[in-house]
């Protein structure tokens, strides 16, 4: 199949397909004489696998040590716990920093309980007068930019 087919029997973009190729997580697919992609069932798998794995917030190089495991099936899958267990201990951080953003949140809310005019607005004055970012020890994701950019 051709790269629309595969994006339209994926569900997935054909500009994800084509940064995924770069990324090295999907093979490079034969050509047609006329320089088309021709994919494989093969391709789809992968493809599947590979947004799967997005769906669970995994990182491009963390997808990448699972192909390896993937392509390599007699080789022990320890490595493949160590993973999610160290993937599920991110998740754990960003929801406890998650919840300190919530209760940063609803604090500055209390600042503000009627509508009135912007320059008395507690909300406003309080972003203004203080740091609010210091209780926040660091970025929500736990690889720099590894998910800030958007889903591919």
């Amino acid at each position: 199949m051709k790269i629309g087919e595969l994006a339209r029997h994926t569900g997935t973009q054909v500009e994800t397909i084509r940064y995924y190729e770069r990324e090295g997580l999907l093979p490079e697919p034969a050509r047609t004489e006329g320089n088309y992609r021709i994919y494989g069932p093969s391709h789809a798998e992968r493809l599947r696998f590979i947004r799967n794995c997005r769906s669970l917030d995994m990182t491009l190089d963390e997808i990448r040590l699972l192909l390896r495991f993937k392509d390599s099936p007699a080789k022990n899958c320890g490595g493949v716990n160590d993973l999610l267990d160290e993937h599920i201990g991110h998740v754990a951080s960003r929801i406890l920093e998650l919840r300190q953003l919530e209760r940063q949140l609803k604090s500055l809310r209390e600042l503000c309980q009627d509508a009135s005019d912007a320059g008395s607005c507690g909300i406003l004055n309080q972003l203004t007068q203080s740091d609010t970012s210091k209780p926040r020890a660091r970025a929500i994701s736990h690889v720099s930019k590894a998910h800030s950019t958007g889903r591919r």
